[in-house]
């Protein structure tokens, strides 16, 4: 058990990949009719993660439990940070990573954000289960997030209390299916620079931005 842990833990710290990026050309997929849609919990920001060739995904996202970590993430998105950018990370039956302007897992906005969760001295009752959107960080400091991000393709409650969980899937889950499809798994969940799935845009679009206290 113990090992499995370890693992999986080694999947969602920094470590170096390959160089990708996004290419121009994107092509969308499946377009979420957004004037129909109706969102259940309308008071939240929502944003939309658009995926070359897989789709659209909705993802609400929680200000109450981390708002830091929304905020930064909303802002990066509204700046156009992920467009062109990568899942350079991808594991079935555990989660896609992404948000790494290298595409090498090492990379990041150039500021870090403090990690929102229960070891770390904040409340987040967030739970890691399949759909919910978290921070990747490396293993030496819990305040090290910064950009990259991933979305959890199955439940993994043992994450719980130790990595910031700041949203959830509210469409779209069958995109996740789609990417994890289209890859070769690597070594501990590694892409290869031309195989990984290019993120088209992340774009607010319910809600607005958050103001910190």
């Amino acid at each position: 058990m113990f090992r499995k842990c370890v693992i999986v833990m080694m999947l969602l710290i920094i470590t170096p990949l390959m160089f990708a990026c996004g290419d121009e050309g994107s092509r969308s997929v499946n377009p979420i009719d957004l004037e129909n849609f109706e969102f259940p919990n309308p008071d939240l920001p929502v944003v939309l993660i658009d995926i070359e060739d897989h789709g659209q995904i909705l993802a609400e996202l929680y200000p109450e439990y981390a708002p830091i970590t929304v905020h930064n993430f909303i802002e990066l998105a509204e700046d156009g940070f992920y467009d062109g950018l990568t899942f350079h990370r991808i594991m079935n039956r555990f989660m896609i990573q992404g948000g790494c302007p290298d595409g090498t897992g090492m990379g990041g906005s150039g500021r870090n954000i403090v990690g929102e969760f229960d070891s770390n001295g904040f409340e987040n009752p967030l739970q890691h289960t399949a759909g919910t959107l978290s921070m990747a960080r490396n293993m030496v400091s819990n305040d090290s997030a910064s950009s990259q991000f991933f979305i959890m393709h199955a439940n993994a409650r043992h994450l719980d209390g130790d990595y910031a969980a700041f949203g959830q899937v509210i469409y779209g889950m069958g995109v996740i299916d789609s990417v994890i499809d289209s890859v070769t798994e690597g070594p501990n969940g590694a892409v290869e620079p031309e195989d990984q799935p290019v993120i088209i845009s992340i774009r607010l679009v319910n809600g607005s931005q958050i103001e910190l206290d």
